[in-house]
């Protein structure tokens, strides 16, 4: 499988879920209650949207990963999509910008230093990080 049919396939399912709109909405809404201090909101919103990635991650896109050959390994990162392995290669997409110690800094809020990022972004993210598991010649 090449890495631009593989992007396609992953675009797909994910729209499946949910159009554009609604991600970013999600996505807008958690922020929002994070900078809010909702912690009710928050504890309300944040497991539908890390769920929803991960499970078209993990379970519509098991065909799309197996024929690329790469594996999906639940998420380290608190804001991880999944683990993806293939070849000796590890990457990990995340739904946020990280800042570096963000989440080493045991006082700072899950969001400190962290920015949500858009449908078209995280696919972007994405497609960056899926890329090393393809030859060029695969694109």
């Amino acid at each position: 499988m090449m890495l631009n049919e593989t992007l396609a396939h992953l675009r797909a399912a994910h729209l499946m879920v949910r159009d554009a709109e609604e991600w970013d909405a999600l996505s807008a809404a958690l922020a929002e209650a994070y900078s809010a201090n909702d912690d009710d909101l928050v504890e309300q919103l944040l497991p539908q949207y890390l769920q929803s990635w991960r499970t078209v991650t993990r379970y519509v896109l098991r065909d799309t990963f197996d024929n690329a050959g790469i594996t999906v390994a639940d998420a380290t990162d608190p804001w991880g999509i999944a683990v993806l392995t293939s070849r000796g290669i590890i990457a990990e997409p995340l739904l946020c910008l990280p800042a570096a110690g963000g989440f080493e800094n045991q006082g700072a809020s899950p969001m400190e230093g962290r920015r949500l990022l858009t449908f078209p972004e995280t696919m972007d993210h994405y497609a960056q990080t899926l890329a090393p598991f393809f030859t060029t010649q695969d694109t």
